[in-house]
C-alpha cells in the first residue's frame, strides 16, 4: 500500500509525467499551485534513483528560491517520499547515498554556472529570472554529460524572449497545467480568492491557467491597455445596440457569427462593450435567435447587422427572430483595418471600457493588424459594427424617456 501511494506515476496527472520522445528540454508551464514544484522533483528524484542522472543542477530566481522552494519546500526534493538527499548548505549542493549530487545556482549570476557540468537540470520560475538568456546560454554548455542530457523548466508564464526562443526550438516538449486542477492540494478560500480576482482576465489566463499571452506587433490594441478600461458600473445608457456581423456558411469549420453588445452614455459619448455572444456553426435561425435573445435582454434599441454577406436574408431571419425590435443593416465599404483603427482610436482616449474580461474577442483584438494575422476577426467586426453605431451614427440620440 505505501509502494503505491508513494508512486508518482500512479498519482502525477499527465501533464506533470515527462514525456515521452527523445526531446532535449521540457517545459512544463503552469498557473499558480499548480504542482511545477512537485513535477520538478519528482523528475530530478526519478533520475537519480533509475540512475540516469548523476550531477544535476537546481536553478532558480535566487539562492533563496532554490533552497526554500526547490530543495526544503513542502513539494521539494528534501520533502519527497523517496529516498531523501542530504543537504550541505555550505557548498550548496545536494547529496543521494548512490553519489548522485545536484548543485544550487542563482540566476542572478550566470557566470556560476561557468564550468560545471552536468546530464540534467531544473530550472525553476524562468520567466522571473533576472537574466534568463545569459544563465540558459551558460547552462547549455555544462549541459554535456551522459548519452542524452536533459533540461525540465517549470515557470509560470509570461511572453519573455528567453521562453519563447526555448519553446521554439525543435527538441523542446510543451505541457500546461491549471491551478485549478491541482485544486485537491490547495486551500479553498486561495481559489475562491483568485477566481473572484482576476476570473476571465488575461492575467488570469496567465498566471492561473499557464497560457502564454502576448501582444502581436502591429496589433491594434494591447492587453494591458484593455484590462485598465474594465468596469463593474457605468451610468444609465442612452442607447444600446446588440451588432451582427454574419457568417458566410453554416456548420463547424465556417466562420463564426459576430454577435457583440454595446451601449453609449454621456456627450462627448462614451461607450461600454457589454457582451460577446459570437457562435459558431448554427444555422441562420440559430444565430438570429441568439442575437434577438441578447437584444431583448439587455433591453437594446436595434440591432445591427452586416449585409455584405446575405443581405436581405440576414434582415429576414433577425426580424423573424426580434419582430419587436428594429433592425438596420450597413454595408462595409471599406477594409476591416480602416474600419477598426477609429474605434482604436476611442480605445486610445479612454472613452470605452468593457463590462467584463472577454477571452475570445480581446484575443482577436490585440492580435488584429500584427504582421502575419490571416484569421477572420468576426468578433471583432461585430464590435466595430456595435460601436460605430453608438460612437459615430448620427442618429444615436439619446433615448426619449417618459416621467
Amino acid at each position: 500500500m505505501r509502494l503505491l501511494l508513494d508512486d508518482w506515476d500512479f498519482w502525477g496527472r499527465a501533464e506533470q509525467l515527462p514525456p515521452a520522445g527523445a526531446w532535449r528540454a521540457w517545459v512544463f508551464l503552469g498557473g499558480r499551485g499548480a504542482g511545477k514544484t512537485r513535477a520538478g522533483a519528482e523528475w530530478v528524484s526519478a533520475l537519480v534513483r533509475d540512475g540516469k542522472a548523476r550531477r544535476i543542477a537546481l536553478i532558480g530566481p535566487t539562492f533563496h528560491d532554490v533552497r526554500e522552494v526547490m530543495v526544503e519546500g513542502p513539494s521539494g526534493l528534501r520533502s519527497l517520499p523517496h529516498a531523501r538527499p542530504l543537504y550541505e548548505a555550505s557548498r550548496k549542493r545536494l547529496l543521494w547515498e548512490n553519489g548522485a549530487e545536484a548543485f544550487c545556482f542563482s540566476a542572478e549570476d550566470p557566470e556560476s554556472l561557468r564550468g560545471p557540468q552536468f546530464d540534467a537540470a531544473w530550472a525553476d520560475e524562468l520567466c522571473f529570472w533576472s537574466y534568463p538568456e545569459e544563465t540558459l546560454q551558460t547552462l547549455a554548455h555544462g549541459l554535456r554529460l551522459g548519452a542524452a542530457p536533459r533540461l525540465m523548466a517549470t515557470t509560470t508564464p509570461r511572453p519573455t524572449r528567453a521562453l519563447k526562443a526555448l519553446l521554439a526550438r525543435p527538441d523542446t516538449v510543451l505541457t500546461r497545467g491549471a491551478t485549478w486542477e491541482n485544486g485537491a492540494n490547495l486551500a479553498p478560500d486561495f481559489i475562491a480568492a483568485l477566481k473572484e480576482r482576476w476570473s476571465g482576465s488575461a492575467r488570469d489566463r496567465q498566471e492561473l491557467l499557464g497560457e502564454l499571452i502576448e501582444d502581436a506587433e502591429g496589433a491594434l490594441w494591447r492587453r494591458a491597455e484593455l484590462e485598465a478600461m474594465r468596469v463593474s458600473e457605468w451610468p444609465t445608457l442612452d442607447r444600446i445596440v446588440v451588432a451582427v456581423d454574419p457568417p458566410a456558411g453554416v456548420g463547424e469549420n465556417v466562420a463564426q457569427c459576430g454577435i457583440v453588445a454595446a451601449g453609449v452614455y454621456g456627450n462627448p459619448r462614451r461607450a461600454v462593450v457589454l457582451a460577446d455572444a459570437s457562435v459558431q456553426g448554427l444555422a441562420p435561425q440559430g444565430w438570429a435567435s441568439r442575437a434577438a435573445a441578447l437584444a431583448r435582454s439587455l433591453g437594446a434599441q436595434a440591432i445591427v447587422a452586416e449585409g455584405n454577406n446575405g443581405g436581405e436574408m440576414v434582415r429576414a431571419v433577425l426580424k423573424a427572430a426580434a419582430p419587436d425590435i428594429p433592425v438596420r443593416l450597413v454595408r462595409a465599404s471599406e477594409g476591416k483595418r480602416a474600419r477598426a483603427e477609429p474605434i482604436a482610436a476611442f480605445y486610445a482616449q479612454g472613452r470605452v471600457a468593457h463590462a467584463a474580461a472577454f477571452a475570445a474577442l480581446e484575443d482577436e483584438m490585440c492580435l488584429f493588424g500584427a504582421h502575419g494575422f490571416s484569421a477572420s476577426p468576426d468578433r471583432l467586426d461585430a464590435l466595430v459594427w456595435a460601436l460605430t453605431d453608438v460612437l459615430l451614427a448620427p442618429h444615436a440620440e439619446p433615448r426619449v424617456r417618459m416621467i
